[in-house]
């Protein structure tokens, strides 16, 4: 992707840095929290999936507010009002050519976009809020609080110590607190962002929430670490019309958690239309790999045996019909077409860190990621947050994985259940068992899958494969759209645990009854 160009537009005295993006049918300007860098948030996986997935549809207007990122910063001495920084939006409108724009405020964005909707109705298409609030000390945080957290970013600012008060299930995510540390650092300096903070607390617009007149529409996180969720429902009552959706996590910022739901959300409301997917997504079991010091082996003999480790991680999931598809901080990911194989390849990754000397925990599990690319997405977030929680030489999945894996002769034991940000329901967790490496040669093989596991539906469709139909032949047939039919083959592979098409072709045709499988 070439570099966006960024421009500068003149609010009064004060310069505001912007990029335009995409060539959508109407503008969208969107507004950020508490710090921003246009440069620097395209670096970050889901800080530029959002920016995407926005630019798909909409002319998007991105800049940074005054006081952080690549505009000007502030007088300390004398802070700006809410209005004052509000018409930086008019501004930047102007510099850009907006007339009337939807516009998208996020956490401290949010009061900074109802002032504009308010003021300036004519020219807000629409407006959308995510995590937003209207009086600071009562759904951020007290003063109290804020003096600590003035504190910490004085004296800690620049190394990711503001992580915590914003994205606590990314703490342990080593590469995303690195770049946290950065996104600090060359968004504000220390004396900036205590003065962001304390702009920020003055913040109280509930006495104009009853003025906006444009369409409105609320999303906030059913357990948000840094927002109340009470701020939107509070804001769902006060602004006319207004409609509030609550989706599941914890992490504050727009861009952590399940961004393409975020976005999905906000497509619908501003186009009328559902979101419909630009990539092929396919059904995959994804494993994640955890190596980590407990010997205290010293930087040359630790980088030595990682290095030998993960020459072993890359062979043994090539040897499995694997894919290695990247590593993530200190996680290696490999993606595989069925469970049986991801956990093979997971115990024998398990005895290679026995020999070789260093601790490994591991997570699997099964769901759809994008065909293309590496995984991203809930089922990354997933099996990374399993071998994140697994216990040294343990091999934690999703039931999901034990269930897709019936009859391959793996065993699993119950490892009770997770709650995870993302997820509405606790995760039915089980735990891959040893007993299977210690099998005697002789041991006769498990017997292959049955047809029984297939459903009826299931059955029809491998039966049509074997004839050598297509999907969009199978579709028509079974008058099914051609994405039920991907999803129904996908579900085949993973539940026969079979490599390809063909080899369910095969198995169609050893299975075949009178009236077929």
């Amino acid at each position: 992707m070439r570099p966006i160009e960024t421009r500068y537009a003149r609010s009064g005295d004060v310069r505001i840095a912007y990029q335009v993006i995409g060539q959508g049918s109407f503008d969208l300007v969107f507004v950020p929290g508490f710090i921003s860098n246009l440069d620097l948030q395209w670096e970050d996986e889901g800080y530029s999936r959002l920016l995407k997935r926005l630019s798909a549809f909409s002319r998007l207007i991105l800049f940074d507010k005054r006081g952080t990122g690549l505009s000007d910063r502030v007088d300390t001495h004398h802070l700006p009002s809410l209005e004052t920084r509000m018409d930086d939006v008019r501004a930047v409108m102007d510099a850009t050519g907006s007339g009337r724009a939807a516009i998208l405020g996020a956490s401290e964005g949010a009061p900074m976009a109802m002032l504009f909707a308010a003021t300036y109705p004519e020219r807000t298409r629409a407006l959308v809020l995510y995590g937003g609030y209207a009086h600071f000390h009562k759904w951020v945080m007290p003063p109290e609080r804020l003096e600590a957290f003035i504190e910490t970013a004085e004296t800690s600012w620049g190394t990711g110590a503001t992580l915590p008060n914003f994205a606590p299930g990314r703490v342990d995510d080593t590469h995303f607190t690195q770049w946290w540390a950065r996104f600090e650092r060359l968004s504000a300096s220390p004396t900036a962002a205590a003065a962001l903070a304390r702009m920020n607390a003055g913040i109280d617009v509930r006495d104009m929430l009853g003025t906006i007149s444009v369409p409105t529409y609320l999303i906030h996180r059913r357990n948000d670490a840094r927002v109340d969720p009470d701020a939107s429902r509070f804001l769902a009552r006060k602004i006319p019309g207004a409609r509030l959706v609550e989706i599941s996590g914890r992490d504050h910022p727009i861009w952590t958690g399940d961004v393409d739901r975020v976005a999905d959300l906000i497509e619908e409301f501003l186009t009328g239309e559902p979101a419909v997917a630009d990539v092929e997504r396919v059904l995959a079991a994804l494993l994640v790999t955890r190596i980590y010091d407990t010997a205290r082996l010293g930087d040359r003999l630790w980088s030595e045996r990682s290095l030998r480790f993960q020459e072993n991680w890359r062979m043994l999931v090539g040897r499995h019909g694997g894919r290695v598809a990247g590593t993530h901080g200190e996680l290696m990911i490999a993606r595989f077409d069925g469970p049986a194989r991801a956990v093979r390849c997971a115990a024998l990754l398990r005895e290679a860190a026995q020999e070789i000397g260093v601790a490994s925990a591991q997570g699997v599990h099964v769901g759809e990621i994008e065909v293309r690319g590496p995984p991203t997405g809930l089922t990354a977030r997933v099996a990374m947050q399993l071998a994140a929680h697994a216990e040294r030489g343990h091999i934690l999945c999703s039931r999901l994985v034990a269930e897709l894996a019936a009859g391959s002769g793996l065993h699993f034991t119950d490892a009770g259940r997770i709650s995870l940000d993302e997820l509405d329901e606790p995760l039915a967790l089980v735990q891959v068992t040893a007993e299977q490496h210690l099998e005697p040669a002789c041991r006769p093989k498990p017997k292959p899958a049955e047809p029984a596991t297939l459903t009826a539906r299931e059955s029809e469709v491998v039966s049509l494969i074997a004839d050598g139909k297509s999907n969009a032949a199978i579709a028509a047939e079974l008058e099914l759209s051609e994405h039920t039919v991907k999803r129904h083959v996908a579900n085949i592979l993973l539940k026969l645990d079979l490599p390809s098409r063909a080899a369910a072709a095969a198995f169609s045709a050893r299975h075949a009854g009178p009236d077929g499988p």
